[in-house]
């Protein structure tokens, strides 16, 4: 199939851009990705798995309930329910579409449980594998869909919009720099987050928060960028050649799936000391919770292990393991070095409950978009739930919408890539990471706001963004720890951030 200006542009192949994709059928779909199909998704490396009240004991107002109490008073209740209400639907839909989820002895669907998570609820596959073999699902899928054309290895550069302000195509960029207008009814961005952006991170290095750079720039409202969630167990392993990369700085850190806290693993310092045994929840409290925990004994020169020895990791977390030996570790007979590391982003493009941003003719699904379900620190496993119940709501609203007639500018010059990308990921660890405070937050918006002035790219920007977010929120909430102001304000409050035309961004508080 080819492109026609008639086509809805999707930008994005995790399972956020796929699902998307596929729930559009039979309209004409042009999905853009930045490499290989399949290749290069944060979606393929989530161990843990997707969030769904389907146990004899479980029912969705309990999943919304631990969904509100995590999100830190920032989740909205509304989009709670009608987000867990929406999961059992979704798991359905990949069943049918062949996701070969683990099974109980008696053929149910095999439940897991998670930290903050009140019931066992984690639907998974492969053991830790779920977020591969679910992307290996929707590929497949998408592959044999007559209506989905597939752009490989460009890169969206630019949102195109008419005279009215709204989107009518996008601009691609090939790896030789060449840039080029493809005209569309309507774009989805399915980016994915931002983790890349740091050094210390569980993320494809190519999650720099492009998405949100490219709808900054078409004048769309950001919300809650301030909010990122570090993993506390993210693997320490030793230096690797491999991690120099070309992208600047370390490589992404591996995993180790909270689900092995849920199944009885327990976190100890190097004194042997078992530390979040006074913290309520222990080893399963909120992941911001246990970040700063891990984060307080490494401040004080202590290292941390995950001790996982009877949860017979081999064979019920084999990704995990495979991880583990490829670094020289044996899980099943030691310990696992781990400290905390970028891993998802709650804020993002503020969007409607169809998905629709404040740009006519932009939709945004997953990790880039902000929805109201996560609030200030998302529950785990609820982000490839979000992504696929919205992609599904996004494509009845773009199906049910008359489809434009106007004429996109020609795109722009390529904006030029960073050649600070490693100052960068470093300048993000130290300033803006698991605990923040204002005068490392000023020193950091400064610096950004140099590199960005010299260089116009996406990472500076985002990046920016993010601290100015982090320096305007006065409280600590979720993912988002003060040490300045240590204590929640006594209101919840959402950010909005946007791109004034002269800089810098504007961050307002909105009730």
């Amino acid at each position: 199939m080819r492109h026609s200006p008639e086509n809805i542009v999707v930008v994005g192949g995790g399972v956020a851009g796929l699902a998307t994709a596929l729930r559009l059928a039979p309209l004409p779909v042009t999905l853009i990705v930045a490499a290989p199909l399949g290749a290069e998704a944060a979606t393929g490396w989530a161990q843990g798995g997707i969030a769904a009240a389907l146990g004899d004991d479980d029912r969705p107002d309990y999943h919304a309930i631990d969904t509100l109490k995590a999100g830190a008073g920032l989740s909205e209740p509304e989009v709670a329910r009608r987000i867990v209400a929406a999961a059992p639907g979704a798991i359905d839909w990949l069943v049918q579409l062949g996701t070969p989820f683990d099974r109980a002895p008696d053929g149910a669907l095999a439940l897991g449980l998670e930290a903050a998570h009140s019931r066992r609820r984690i639907v998974h596959a492969g053991g830790d594998g779920t977020g591969r073999l679910v992307l290996e699902t929707l590929v497949k899928a998408a592959r044999a869909c007559p209506t989905i054309a597939v752009i490989e290895d460009v890169r969206a550069s630019e949102l195109l919009t008419d005279e009215a302000g709204t989107v009518r195509g996008i601009a691609l960029r090939d790896r030789a720099g060449r840039v080029t207008g493809l005209p569309a009814r309507a774009v989805v961005l399915a980016t994915g987050g931002l983790g890349g952006l740091y050094a210390s991170t569980t993320n494809p290095l190519g999650a720099v928060g492009s998405g949100l750079a490219l709808a900054a720039r078409a004048g769309a409202m950001l919300r809650d960028l301030e909010f990122v969630q570090f993993h506390p167990t993210a693997i320490v392993t030793a230096a690797n050649p491999a991690g120099a990369d070309l992208l600047g700085g370390p490589a992404p850190m591996p995993l180790a799936t909270e689900a092995l806290r849920g199944e009885g693993a327990k976190l100890f310092n190097d004194r042997g000391e078992r530390f979040m045994m006074e913290v309520p929840g222990q080893e399963l409290a909120p992941r911001d919770v246990v970040a700063r925990a891990i984060f307080a004994q490494n401040a004080a020169g202590r290292h941390v292990v995950l001790d996982a020895r009877r949860t017979d990791v081999g064979r019920r977390f084999p990704g995990v393991a495979a991880l583990c030996r490829a670094h020289g570790l044996d899980p099943a007979h030691q310990p696992i070095p781990v400290r905390p590391a970028a891993h998802y982003h709650m804020g993002g493009i503020n969007v409607d409950d169809c998905g629709r941003s404040s740009v006519a003719g932009l939709w945004a699904c997953g990790e880039v978009a902000s929805t109201g379900l996560h609030g200030a620190n998302r529950l785990a496993s609820n982000s490839l739930l979000e992504a696929l119940a919205y992609a599904e709501w996004i494509a009845a609203d773009i199906a049910g919408s008359e489809a434009g007639a106007g004429i996109a500018r020609a795109p722009s010059p390529a904006p030029v890539g960073s050649s600070a990308r490693a100052e960068i990921r470093a300048l993000m660890d130290s300033h803006v990471g698991v605990v923040r405070e204002a005068s490392m937050l000023d020193a950091a918006v400064q610096r950004l706001g140099e590199l960005n002035a010299r260089d116009g790219d996406d990472l500076s920007l985002v990046a920016r963004m993010v601290t100015e977010a982090a320096l305007h929120r006065t409280e600590s909430r979720g993912g988002h720890f003060r040490t300045d102001h240590p204590a929640p304000a006594a209101l919840a409050r959402h950010s909005e951030s946007a791109l004034a035309a002269a800089r810098p961004t504007h961050v307002r508080q909105v009730a």
